[in-house]
């Protein structure tokens, strides 16, 4: 039987896995036993492998998405934050608008390496999702927002995105009656202002929420809705593979900084991350910890998104980079330091594919979100099969 440690004990106990000649029905009878054990409460789950001092929550589902006391959620906001967030009006090209870096289709990021910006600039960081975020104590990858409307009108207004102003943003929209109609209703004025587009836009993320995933269907009553893979990631995602250190709660991250040695202090690539908001040197290098939830379909990976899944897991099972300080760098005050909690995990190729199984079981369900009609602009008409297609038109 699989030991179920106290909580004072789990770190030294030996690490609860495979055999390197483990038969199919030792492992099929052992995912047998994790599943009888994770079907119980999670207060009698196995105590997660955590250093000391980390002030974890238990995986779980996730709560109604918070929302401030200045800015309450309403249908009616919610609405009209959707026509805001797909409308290239509010970006200074009027070709950008917010799901242009945060598509619904690629898991409400956009799949590439780092995103484009004004006049197709390409930004230095990976595009995250949005969905969860209002579940994020900080926003960005260093956390320089502290909320989703902070958020909203920084990328509005930095020129490297979508590079706008606000009188341009409001100019834009004010020309729009359907728009001044829509703002009178949620917001009691027409006169429309930033502060109520930024409003309206983080009161539609925050409708961008998961939990339909498999992992929560288990959680809720679904016991077979888990593989036999995924049900022994669960319990190495707890235990033997660390991941709970900082991924942990029903968003599967902890809202705090890291640095997993990805900086690429002194070299081509340097991203100084949190260090570039507090100015603290310990700050270099740390980067927000990204919550996992639909992560399979989220991909490219970390702040530069160089890396693939089956990467990522590999490097953490090495324990992830480690930088060497060069001889002028022997005094850089700068110079960053890895997570402690990084460690070599000494994980098999099985359990690295149990290990991404139980991450592929936090995939939400795909839902088709159409843009809607934005008011003011005209769409135009499909040709009819009798019509020549417009230059540079595919049929």
């Amino acid at each position: 039987m699989i030991a179920l440690v106290a909580a004072a004990s789990v770190r030294a106990q030996a690490p609860v896995g495979p055999t390197p000649a483990e038969s199919e029905d030792s492992r099929r009878a052992r995912a047998a036993e994790l599943r009888a054990i994770y079907w119980k409460s999670s207060g009698e789950w196995p105590a997660p492998w955590v250093d000391e001092g980390v002030d974890w929550r238990e995986l779980g589902r996730l709560p109604a998405a918070p929302a401030p006391a200045d800015n309450p959620t309403t249908p009616e906001k919610v609405e009209l934050g959707k026509k805001l967030f797909f409308d290239p009006r509010l970006s200074g090209s009027g070709q950008l608008s917010c799901a242009s870096c945060h598509d619904p289709d690629l898991g409400w990021a956009d799949g590439r390496t780092t995103a484009f910006g004004h006049r197709r600039e390409p930004l230095r960081r990976n595009s995250p999702t949005i969905m969860n975020l209002a579940h994020m104590p900080a926003i960005f990858w260093d956390g320089r927002a502290g909320s989703l409307e902070d958020q909203a009108r920084e990328v509005i207004l930095n020129p490297s995105e979508m590079s706008a102003t606000p009188d341009s943003v409001v100019r834009e929209l004010s020309a729009v009656p359907e728009y001044r109609d829509s703002f009178r209703a949620v917001f009691g004025s027409e006169d429309v202002d930033l502060d109520m587009i930024a409003k309206a836009v983080a009161a539609f993320e925050r409708s961008i929420v998961g939990g339909r995933s498999a992992f929560d269907k288990f959680l809720g009553g679904d016991r077979d809705a888990m593989s036999d893979e995924a049900i022994l990631g669960l319990d190495l995602f707890r235990r033997k593979a660390r991941c709970m250190n900082c991924h942990h709660g029903p968003a599967f991250s902890d809202g705090q900084f890291h640095d997993l040695g990805l900086s690429y202090y002194g070299r081509e690539l340097e991203d100084l991350g949190r260090y570039r908001v507090t100015a603290l040197p310990e700050d270099v290098g740390r980067f927000r910890t990204p919550g996992l939830r639909n992560v399979a379909a989220t991909g490219p990976y970390m702040h530069n998104g160089l890396f693939e899944l089956t990467g990522v897991l590999n490097m953490y099972n090495a324990g992830m980079a480690t930088l060497k300080r060069k001889p002028e760098q022997a005094d850089d005050p700068l110079f960053p330091t890895k997570s402690p909690h990084l460690k070599p995990l000494g994980l098999d190729k099985r359990e690295l594919a149990d290990l991404k199984a139980f991450l592929e079981s936090l995939t939400e369900p795909k839902r088709r979100v159409r843009a809607p009609a934005l008011p003011g602009l005209t769409a135009h008409p499909a040709p009819t099969p009798t019509d020549p297609a417009p230059e540079g038109r595919i049929r």
